[in-house]
């Protein structure tokens, strides 16, 4: 799983039958130490709860489309969970 932080949402013009109702999103990457790391995508919610500046964990390629129910559906990104709190172990080395 990666984290990532919502920074915004996506209205489709059109959407596929088994995504309806299914939010999509603009998802900034993190790192560990939750700083921006690569480019935003767009993730379904699979949670149906995430809102912006949320930080999120989320899941890519077949993984993503195994959360969403009904599974395989058509998408490379979806979030997972809400994420509460980030830890890093300080005897851990840094990124």
């Amino acid at each position: 799983m990666f984290l990532g932080k919502v920074i915004g949402h996506l209205v489709p013009a059109v959407v596929y039958e088994s995504m309806a109702g299914v939010p999509l999103l603009w998802v900034q990457p993190l790192d560990k130490m939750q700083q921006p790391a690569g480019v935003p995508f767009v993730c379904a919610d699979g949670t149906r709860m995430a809102g912006p500046d949320e930080i999120v964990y989320w899941e890519a390629s077949r993984e993503a489309a195994l959360t969403l129910d009904p599974t395989f559906v058509p998408v490379d990104h979806a979030v997972v969970g809400l994420v509460n709190d980030v830890q890093i172990d300080p005897d851990e080395d840094s990124p």
